[in-house]
């Protein structure tokens, strides 16, 4: 798998803390007004486990196996902002570069790409789940694979919500999801406890959808 970095700098989400998910404080801190969630699983080991469940994850499974119709996909048409990346110790390293081929899956969708748009259509917990959504950013690394969704309009949230897969050195693959919802619709802004069920509905169907053999507990 070919290293790859992908930030989209652009103004049209509906919320200010743009990739708040990456803060490792974001359950502690998370942004104004907002509700944090953040889960981890161990779905295995090895790199066979580890590449098919990435090329899952890449070609929008995590949103399916939550019960969401992925729709009008639309990879964005500029050049993507490469931004400044990090290690492990916080240390600026220079950006890899961005020139790859565009992937589809086997129904002709493209892969997930920093700056691509979309629509999602479906109900979570018998409530209303419709959004257009873009990738906020792509990380593509060997042992590395993750990317978040931040919401333009339309959702009955305002936030975001990132994916990683990590194939960590003990061999074992982690798939862990964060996010950060802010209620906008009057039902989620009213009981709270709703974007909860929400969250953790959504959670159950992403790890289903990324490790089939993962039982989860009915809501």
């Amino acid at each position: 798998m070919h290293q790859r970095r992908g930030t989209f700098r652009d103004e049209t989400v509906d919320y200010a803390a743009v990739g708040a998910t990456r803060a490792h404080d974001l359950m502690a801190y998370p942004p104004e007004h907002s509700i944090p969630a953040e889960d981890a699983w161990r779905i295995g080991s090895g790199q066979a486990r580890f590449d098919t469940a990435a090329d899952l994850l890449m070609s929008w499974a995590a949103l399916r196996g939550a019960g969401l119709r992925v729709a009008d996909v639309r990879p964005a048409s500029g050049p993507m902002y490469t931004g400044v990346a990090f290690d492990d110790q916080g240390n600026a390293v220079a950006p890899s570069s961005m020139e790859h081929e565009q992937r589809f899956a086997a129904d002709g969708t493209p892969y997930v790409g920093a700056g691509t748009t979309l629509q999602v259509h479906g109900r979570v917990s018998g409530l209303n789940a419709d959004a257009e959504l873009r990738v906020i950013f792509v990380d593509e690394e060997p042992r590395r694979v993750a990317f978040a969704l931040g919401t333009v309009g339309g959702s009955v949230v305002s936030g975001e919500e990132s994916f990683l897969l990590e194939w960590r050195d003990n061999d074992e693959v982690w798939f862990v999801v964060r996010a950060f919802d802010r209620p906008t619709a009057l039902a989620y802004r009213m009981l709270k406890s709703l974007v909860r069920r929400r969250r953790r509905m959504l959670f159950q169907g992403y790890l289903r959808a990324i490790s089939p053999l993962y039982a989860t507990p009915e809501a």
